[in-house]
């Protein structure tokens, strides 16, 4: 093969590859979103229990819950604060909720179950 084949045979592997690249990383996000959907689906369908709200503060966490069972310090920056109760645990930033994580999904769980599980 002369030299100028070589190029465009080339230029078209590289095209070729960073379409491949591009395919892969879309569905690869797709995936993750996907699963963090399913995630939260099954928290909001299967929980039945009241949990505290995104961005509530830790004094209105303290007003309507009570008091947690137990509190872990603030580590990391920006400072990460751990509240357990008996059906969930709230996590804050700084004084507000990031998150709320559900110890069981349904009374009957053993164990952490999955957003697939035939256990429904």
């Amino acid at each position: 093969m002369n030299k100028i084949t070589m190029t465009k045979i080339n230029k078209k592997n590289k095209t070729f590859t960073k379409f491949i690249f591009l395919l892969f990383s879309i569905l690869g996000m797709a995936f993750s979103a996907q699963a963090d959907v399913l995630l939260i689906d099954r928290v909001e369908a299967k929980s039945g229990v009241n949990v505290p709200k995104k961005s509530a503060t830790m004094n209105q966490v303290r007003s309507q819950y009570g008091d947690p069972m137990s509190e872990r310090a603030a580590v990391g920056e920006p400072p990460i604060t751990r509240w357990d109760y008996a059906d969930f645990i709230v996590y804050f930033e700084h004084q507000h909720v990031i998150t709320t994580v559900l110890k069981k999904s349904k009374p009957t769980e053993i164990g952490p179950g999955s957003a697939g599980s035939s256990e429904e």
